[in-house]
């Protein structure tokens, strides 16, 4: 289906990224957001305030990031689209809500706009050191999806296709903003309404009688229903059957823990989403996400001034990580650059999945600034002679 138009504010605007945001769930469809402040995030939901009373939504501040995290997932299970929105100090503590949303399979978007840490570190200066504690923050076997965009466009853009994937896998969905893109101010283009690809959520065709919460048919995803349509709703955080009621069973769990996991992996080529520049012959491979790859840019241009053989791919899915993607591309090239606002997190899925086949370097940035071009354009330049 396409977006509501009447919620659309289609046309040109000149808005940070924590604002593309908002006008992004709103054409996505979002009718329901909990969140608490915390800088820097907090324009997406002052934002969310203003807006959701012009186009039916509703919007709790609640009293903390933990119960900001657990509202959004009833709002689910009453039928609406929800998110919340937090930064470091409140991601940490929503850990277990996104557990809690993976196994009862509740498809809800995150925002994150990182910010130096840990603890309250630099609330209001860019980082990007939650990408590892976005995939493995909650404890158990289970997978999200994380996007990450690298302008105010993209966060509009993303933050759609944020709920569109969560619809889609029926998973929470992490926008992994930070600091830089949140409060930049640029050009957004919001299209018409009936230009915006939004995924509905898929209810159950099957009478009360019949339904069982977690029963597949055969595909690797449930259908759902709403609370107060006639069905028995059961969610437990519990390993549970197809009924969702617990089961503490060994062949219950492998069962359940398996599907959720594969019903992502075996999708990650679907779901992969990369922008590649002159990867095609490259000695030397940039590997980044989010404001470092703009960043990146004139390091990489520079370096190809000089003679040097040097490709660029911006990671717009992180997680699922596009594994066989660099397994492949390692065999190819001499050395991986990967620069990064954290002192060393995705540059460790590169490197494991470059197995030894080509030379992985970090470009560190302990976060409160961006790095210098000069930075990452000394480590392409010096990479190759230890490849």
């Amino acid at each position: 289906m396409n977006a509501d138009k009447k919620a659309v504010l289609t046309g040109a605007h000149f808005i940070d990224g924590d604002h593309a945001a908002c006008e992004g769930a709103i054409a996505a469809g979002c009718k329901f957001v909990a969140g608490y402040p915390i800088t820097p995030s907090t324009e997406v939901v002052e934002r969310i305030a203003a807006r959701f009373p012009l186009v039916g939504g509703i919007f709790v501040q609640m009293e903390d990031e933990i119960a900001s995290s657990i509202a959004i997932q009833g709002a689910v299970w009453a039928g609406k689209k929800a998110m919340t929105v937090t930064s470091g100090p409140g991601f940490s503590l929503m850990m277990e809500h996104i557990g809690f949303a993976a196994i009862t399979e509740t498809p809800c978007v995150f925002i994150n706009v990182q910010r130096g840490g840990p603890s309250t570190g630099l609330p209001t200066l860019p980082a990007q050191a939650d990408m590892m504690q976005a995939r493995w923050g909650s404890h158990g076997d289970y997978e999200i999806i994380a996007i990450v965009p690298n302008s105010p466009q993209e966060c509009f853009d993303l933050t759609i296709r944020a709920f569109n994937l969560a619809e889609e896998y029926r998973v929470p969905v992490l926008v992994m903003m930070d600091e830089c893109v949140g409060h930049m101010t640029e050009k957004v283009e919001i299209p018409e309404a009936d230009k915006i690809e939004v995924v509905e959520r898929k209810f159950t065709e099957k009478p009360p009688g019949e339904y069982r919460m977690f029963d597949t048919n055969g595909s690797m995803v449930p259908e759902m229903v709403k609370a107060g349509a006639g069905y028995r709703i059961h969610l437990t955080g519990l390993t549970h059957d197809d009924r969702g009621y617990p089961a503490m069973s060994p062949v219950v769990h492998n069962k359940m823990l398996r599907r959720l996991v594969d019903k992502v992996l075996l999708n990650e080529e679907k779901i992969r989403h990369i922008e590649e520049d002159q990867v095609e012959g490259a000695d030397v491979v940039v590997v980044s996400y989010g404001i470092t790859s703009r960043v990146v840019l004139p390091a990489v241009n520079k370096a190809r001034k000089d003679g040097i053989k040097v490709g660029h791919i911006r990671l717009i899915t992180v997680w699922p990580f596009p594994e066989s993607y660099i397994r492949e591309l390692a065999k190819k090239v001499s050395a991986f650059v990967v620069p990064e606002l954290n002192l060393g997190q995705i540059v460790y899925e590169v490197e494991r999945c470059a197995a030894g086949n080509a030379v992985t370097q970090l470009v560190s940035h302990a976060g409160g600034a961006v790095h210098s071009p000069e930075e990452i354009y000394d480590e392409i330049k010096g990479v190759l002679g230890h490849a």
